[in-house]
């Protein structure tokens, strides 16, 4: 059995394990509904009771929603990060914390590193296995953006072809990211630094001209703004990289080792994937580390994994206390139904009836706000992913999945069988004493 489960394919699992979860819940309903049609009666409860009936559904929607919602938001926001960090295959940086330099190098997240020396750089860029190897350098902002030194080669590795415009050809030319309220021909003066400590004018008649825009990436990178590395070089005091063989203003690689002032990481794209690994292994050194964000992340992905279990648990005991509430509920609704199903039971209704027909009543609350939980979660996901982005310029596209339908469907079956309680006590009450109030 466990070889033809493992056979199959993971949609077939999803859909068979969402039919094993529903299965007790449709068994329950069959046998408590055979042989009785009370669909007449089910309507004039629900005219009756119209309040009651949509404070329930409420409740649970409400319930549902959130659960669903939370657990969606985690998983979009691993596949948001995922994204982010795609197009960084490895970074080289001085020794450190690798997360730290994550956050900086792929997530612009403001960190005061230490710098690779121009050795260092020229090794990693002649390298045989190289194709690319680009720097990346921050300190700089504009309103709240970062400015970032780097290269031609790592804007179009970044993003492609650009958006708007092309790419900067001068020191004073820059290429906007595809959230920059800035228009091609605008010009800005970079601040020293980041957010609170940022220095307005530090850099005294310094200027950029944005003449490119990059297309949407989805990464934090959509709100930076890109330069040549050689203006962040110079205009704070550095040498420009370059030897006295290249031109004057000059951009770009090749860079003189002598002259390279450094640079917090570089960006290194490997002719070929296991010369991925070959890489990081030579530059892991006293001087230097080398890292995949990928690994980082799968790494922070497994406290986010130990992260998920708690909310799915967090989830399932709140739809269980939810569940439990709502048991407590029906025994009360049920007290207010007892005159009504003491005179069907006068009439000559059947105890079986007055059972089927309390426990339909139970049952329709709770899957219809089962599923109206599910279209708010829906809704609610994509409002909360909207945030994030807005927050974390990561694009967050969380949807719901099969994971939440499964703890809908437990729910649901779980929430309909406590429901056969209120429905016994129902039909065990007395005739008389319900009759007489």
């Amino acid at each position: 059995m466990r070889d033809l489960w493992l056979g199959l394919s993971t949609a077939q699992q999803d859909v068979l394990t969402l039919i094993a979860l529903l299965l007790p819940g449709v068994i329950a309903g069959i046998v408590t509904l055979r042989g009785y049609a009370p669909g007449a009666m089910l309507g004039g409860l629900l005219r009756r009771y119209w309040g009651i009936s949509l404070t329930f559904v409420t409740l649970i929607a409400l319930s549902v929603a959130l659960g669903t919602a939370l657990l969606a938001q985690e998983r979009g926001l691993r596949q948001g990060t995922a994204q982010a960090a795609a197009k960084f295959g490895l970074i080289v940086a001085a020794p450190g914390d690798e997360v730290t330099t994550m956050l900086a190098a792929v997530y612009l997240q403001a960190r005061d590193m230490p710098l690779v020396d121009g050795e260092t750089y020229t090794a990693i860029a002649t390298h045989d296995h190289v194709a690319l190897a680009a720097p990346i350098a921050f300190g700089d902002s504009h309103d709240g953006a970062p400015v970032v030194g780097t290269t031609e080669g790592f804007v179009t590795h970044l993003a492609g072809d650009l958006a708007e415009g092309r790419m900067f050809a001068g020191r004073e030319e820059a290429v906007a990211g595809a959230r920059i309220d800035l228009a091609l021909g605008d010009s800005f003066s970079p601040a020293h630094g980041h957010g609170t400590d940022a220095v307005e004018g530090a850099h005294g008649d310094l200027e950029y001209t944005v003449v490119g825009r990059m297309p949407m990436t989805g990464s934090p990178w959509d709100r930076s703004i890109l330069v040549p590395v050689e203006s962040v070089w110079e205009v704070h005091g550095m040498a420009d990289g370059h030897g006295p063989d290249r031109q004057p203003g000059a951009i770009g690689p090749p860079y003189d080792a002598e002259r390279f002032p450094g640079t917090p990481a570089v960006l290194v794209e490997a002719r070929a994937l296991w010369a991925n690994y070959a890489l990081r292994a030579e530059f892991s050194t006293e001087r230097t580390m080398a890292f995949f964000p990928g690994a980082v992340l799968s790494r922070l992905y497994g406290i986010m994994g130990d992260v998920r279990q708690v909310m799915s648990v967090m989830a399932v005991v709140t739809q269980v206390l939810v569940g439990i509430g709502v048991l407590a509920g029906l025994v009360i609704l049920s007290r207010l139904l007892a005159r009504r199903f003491a005179l069907l039971r006068a009439l000559g209704a059947p105890r079986r009836f007055v059972f089927a027909l309390s426990w339909s009543f139970a049952a329709l609350l709770v899957t219809t706000g089962a599923v109206l939980g599910l279209g708010l979660g829906l809704v609610t996901t994509g409002v909360i992913s909207r945030a994030i982005a807005a927050r974390t310029d990561i694009l967050v596209e969380a949807q719901l999945g099969w994971s939440e339908l499964h703890l809908v469907a437990g729910f649901v079956s779980l929430t309909v069988l406590l429901a056969l309680l209120p429905a016994w006590l129902s039909m065990r009450r007395p005739v008389v004493v319900d009759l007489r109030g």
